[in-house]
């Protein structure tokens, strides 16, 4: 069984793929040569429902698409996953399951994960930027409002894909009817705000272990890979102690994601993306990502959802970053009970913002 994704960040028993799983990866590549390759014809009835998987031909390489919903009238929601490396397409068919009666969901896995990975495998030595994943980003947008003879979708991202998405927003707002984003990654490892937190929980519960794992690998910047996930480690014990946990269910692969071979592209590609982002001298994606310096001004609505109890993107940077943005509509909700991850009080404030403040969207 896949572990649970992990938003921002996952958690590697190894920072670089091993030639074994790059090897299990690449001997899968044969197998999905021949998947479906998904139609460009477009869809508008509403009495039609949807449900298709395949590749689409994105930046150049044949990249994962997983599409669904109630009726292809609907509103087209691209859910951007995060990570980076971390796909929903094992579990959306549980997680999102109640939202495809008023949307279209649309996500695809990014360049260098899960399925994409696992059809077009990348090395270590091949580059991954935040740009080259906009672009993809965008192009997918634009697949998808072709597919349903919209004019734009709604971008959604959390974590990873909230800095992602916010790229997104800023080069292509054509695009988008509006930005939804929750867990607000502003910057990379720059702040040492969660670091601190977890210090200080850690602390006072007298919890020695993580004491002692934080003061060894002591206060960001880092230059050592390993230091983020054993960082996660300590926050989400402690964030789990005061959240709502999420149903096991939500965590059961679809059939067909449920497979060894699957499982070894995931993990190949899991470990691929988070090398990519921390870099091998904490000199990857993630030290580079400042979203203050993309400007305060967007050209759609944006919303942003925060878990009060988030220790990884912590409410009061998100909202700091909130405060200092332009946009034709705005709001900042504050989930009690919710911290980083996905839990069903998280979701159910996405679903109320998507259905109350956006709206319908063509």
């Amino acid at each position: 069984m896949l572990r649970q994704p992990i938003p921002y960040c996952a958690l590697l028993s190894a920072l670089m793929a091993s030639a074994a799983v790059q090897a299990a990866a690449s001997a899968t590549a044969s197998a999905t040569a021949s998947a479906a390759t998904l139609p460009d014809t477009v869809c508008t009835a509403a009495n039609k429902p949807i449900d298709e998987q395949g590749y689409v031909t994105i930046g150049g390489i044949p990249q994962w698409v997983r599409i669904k919903g109630a009726s292809c009238a609907n509103p087209v929601l691209l859910l951007v996953h995060g990570g980076p490396g971390n796909p929903l397409t094992p579990y959306a068919d549980t997680v999102y399951r109640a939202w495809e009666r008023d949307f279209t969901l649309v996500q695809w896995d990014q360049r260098g994960a899960g399925k994409t990975f696992e059809r077009t495998p990348m090395t270590d030595d091949q580059p991954l930027t935040i740009e080259r994943l906009r672009d993809d980003g965008n192009e997918m947008a634009r697949y998808a409002a072709r597919r349903f003879g919209k004019r734009k979708v709604i971008l959604f991202g959390g974590s990873w894909s909230s800095a992602l998405g916010t790229y997104m927003a800023k080069a292509s707002p054509a695009s988008f009817c509006a930005f939804v984003s929750t867990a607000q990654l502003v910057r990379g490892f720059e702040g040492r705000d969660s670091y601190d937190a977890a210090l200080s929980q850690a602390r006072a519960a007298g919890d020695a272990d993580a004491v002692a794992r934080l003061d060894k690998i002591g206060p960001p910047p880092w230059t050592d890979p390993r230091s983020p996930g054993i960082l996660r480690r300590v926050l989400r014990k402690y964030e789990a102690m005061s959240t709502v946990p999420a149903p096991k269910a939500w965590w059961r692969p679809a059939p067909g994601y449920d497979t060894p071979d699957y499982e070894a592209a995931y993990t190949a590609g899991e470990d691929y993306s988070w090398l990519q982002f921390v870099g091998l001298h904490g000199d990857g994606i993630g030290a580079k990502i400042d979203l203050y310096k993309l400007g305060p001004t967007f050209d759609i609505p944006v919303y942003m959802i925060q878990g009060a109890q988030d220790l990884v993107t912590m409410p009061e940077a998100s909202k700091a970053y909130y405060d200092s943005i332009r946009a034709p509509k705005k709001d900042f909700v504050l989930v009690d009970g919710a911290g980083h991850d996905p839990n069903p009080p998280l979701l159910a404030a996405q679903y109320r913002v998507l259905r109350e403040k956006v709206g319908d969207c063509r």
